[in-house]
């Protein structure tokens, strides 16, 4: 008896809850594109390969940069990850919008934090 008792106060508690906290707790996300929203829609998914293929086959690109994400929806490519250097984000971007074309690629990359440290003495 006492557990349904608990349990109802519980469940009377969570009907309760203002619908703000939820809202806010929802806003709170972070929406960005990740991995896992990658279409599988046969456009995006070539998209995708044809950029990872472009990145992968330039061998003077640094292991971070050929392990940068690519998600593609509808054609809108985010690519996000750790670079070495601003030039390797340049070749990295520019190898996207060679394949998803101009407009269509965020850039979400960021310089690897080894490199800022060395860079910056």
């Amino acid at each position: 008896m006492k557990h349904w008792f608990k349990l109802s106060i519980i469940t009377a508690a969570l009907a309760i809850a203002p619908i703000s906290t939820v809202a806010a707790q929802t806003a709170d996300r972070d929406t960005r594109p990740t991995a896992d929203n990658q279409k599988n829609d046969k456009p995006d998914i070539k998209i995708t390969a044809d950029i990872r293929k472009s990145i992968i086959d330039d061998k003077t690109l640094s292991t971070n940069a050929h392990n940068v994400k690519i998600i593609t929806r509808g054609g809108a490519v985010t690519v996000r990850g750790r670079v070495n250097s601003d030039d390797e984000r340049k070749s990295v971007i520019s190898k996207a919008e060679e394949v998803a074309g101009h407009g269509n690629v965020t850039d979400e990359l960021k310089l690897s934090a080894a490199k800022m440290k060395s860079s910056t003495n």
